[in-house]
């Protein structure tokens, strides 16, 4: 049993994503942080900072490292980060002569942050290539029923005829805006040392950052780790994209509503009513497009983010923004689902 319903062994069958998950997974998280360890490393040593024959020993040693979670996990309670323990141990594997070379002048902020914006360019890249889909599933729709005719609706009462093409295009009308927007999305490096000077690597402080970021794959900018636009900017994306899927589900449970609006397969039964077939997907769009709404306000609060580092408002983030992106991964999936399952649109009788 857990307490989050993207995971819950049930209800994620539902509302889960196991593509998704597995980027948050603490496997991945740490497999990251290793990765901007031995990035690290390489980045010092072009530039002099360390030696090559240290670089090379400390990525041989992360490529393989696996540290002790269970220390981990005491360690995290003690210092509220999971990087000061991880380092340590690192540190014992590296071993001498080379231990002091692991993590030089970099702070937990910056491993914790790069990793998360490794793998959100991953998440991203994923979720790019499902609206992508998703819009290709709506002009196949648009092409076979376009010309169909359904009734226009406004304030929930009946209006004037459209077609399903005017209904199918507004669902369309978003989704390749999200979809650029995905792909166009600068993901940077965060590194800026103890309190975002990076005042250990001196002279060699910015020519190290961008061969860091080369290294990673991630944009060289000046250290943001207490200016959080970027992680409110993401988090305030995937809201637009649960809210217009969310539109989308509401209109098809509507469609469904009305009777001979719509044709589905699939769809869910009823415990007491046998003849019923309810428009799940449909309506779990629509919860969940509530759900990032809501949580959307939580991630802007994170923005007043005091002085140097603020351990309060970096951890409210932690416990909103995969949550986030969970529920649009669902959206993201249900969707898909559901665009597949509609087998009619509207009626071909074109009398208007």
């Amino acid at each position: 049993m857990t307490i989050s319903a993207f995971d819950h062994p049930f209800l994620s069958g539902l509302l889960g994503d196991e593509e998704t998950k597995s980027y948050f997974a603490a496997k991945a998280d740490i497999r990251a942080m290793l990765d901007f360890e031995a990035a690290l490393a390489r980045a010092e040593a072009i530039h002099g900072v360390i030696s090559h024959d240290a670089a090379r020993h400390i990525g041989n040693v992360c490529a393989t490292f696996e540290p002790d979670i269970l220390r981990l996990r005491t360690a995290t309670a003690r210092d509220g980060v999971v990087v000061a323990d991880l380092v340590k141990q690192l540190r014992n594997a590296v071993g001498s002569p080379f231990s002091d070379s692991v993590h030089l002048g970099a702070t937990s902020q910056d491993v914790i942050d790069t990793s998360l914006m490794t793998r959100l360019k991953a998440v991203a890249f994923l979720f790019a290539n499902r609206l992508s889909h998703i819009a290709g599933r709506l002009d196949d729709l648009d092409a076979r029923f376009g010309d169909n005719v359904l009734m226009g609706r406004t304030r929930m009462q009946a209006a004037i005829a459209i077609t399903a093409s005017d209904r199918l295009r507004a669902w369309h009308a978003p989704l390749d805006n999200y979809r650029d927007r995905l792909t166009e999305l600068r993901f940077p490096l965060q590194f800026g040392g103890a309190a975002g000077t990076l005042d250990k690597l001196h002279d060699d402080a910015v020519a190290v950052r961008a061969s860091l970021a080369q290294e990673l794959g991630l944009s060289d900018v000046p250290q943001w780790q207490s200016q959080r636009a970027v992680i409110a900017d993401f988090a305030n994306l995937l809201s637009l994209i649960s809210g217009s899927l969310g539109k989308f589900g509401q209109d098809i449970a509507l469609l469904a509503q009305a009777g001979d609006e719509i044709e589905l397969s699939g769809g869910g039964g009823s415990s007491a009513m046998a003849h019923k077939q309810n428009p799940v997907a449909a309506e779990t769009l629509v919860a969940l497009a509530r759900f990032n709404a809501t949580q959307l306000s939580g991630m802007h609060q994170s923005l007043v983010h005091e002085q140097e580092r603020s351990g309060a408002a970096w951890t409210l983030e932690w416990l909103i923004l995969p949550q986030m992106v969970m529920a649009t991964a669902a959206c993201l999936r249900l969707a898909l689902e559901l665009t597949a399952n509609i087998k009619r649109i509207g009626s071909a009788n074109h009398n208007r």
